[in-house]
């Protein structure tokens, strides 16, 4: 075997073997004693695992397929510029 190849085979046991060390064993909790997450401002008690993970709606916005009834004007746009003379 050449130092080449048998160099080769060690890293790849070597990642292989790291890999399968990060297999999900169980599922995520905070260690006893530890302080767990903290409370939100007006909330009577801390979020769980499923609501901390779950997106909010800014995260993820509900999708508008109302269509336009009848053709409305647009309003200004003040921001709307033209680009500035270089």
């Amino acid at each position: 075997m050449s130092m080449r190849l048998r160099s080769a085979a060690v890293t790849l046991l070597v990642m292989t073997l790291t890999l399968s060390a990060c297999g999900r064993r169980a599922d995520l909790a905070y260690p006893a004693g530890a302080p767990g997450p903290a409370t939100p401002v007006g909330a009577t008690e801390p979020p769980t695992a499923a609501q901390q993970v779950t997106p909010g709606a800014q995260a993820e916005p509900a999708r508008s397929d109302e269509l336009l009834r009848r053709s409305q004007e647009r309003e200004s746009d003040p921001f709307d510029l033209p680009p500035a003379a270089r």
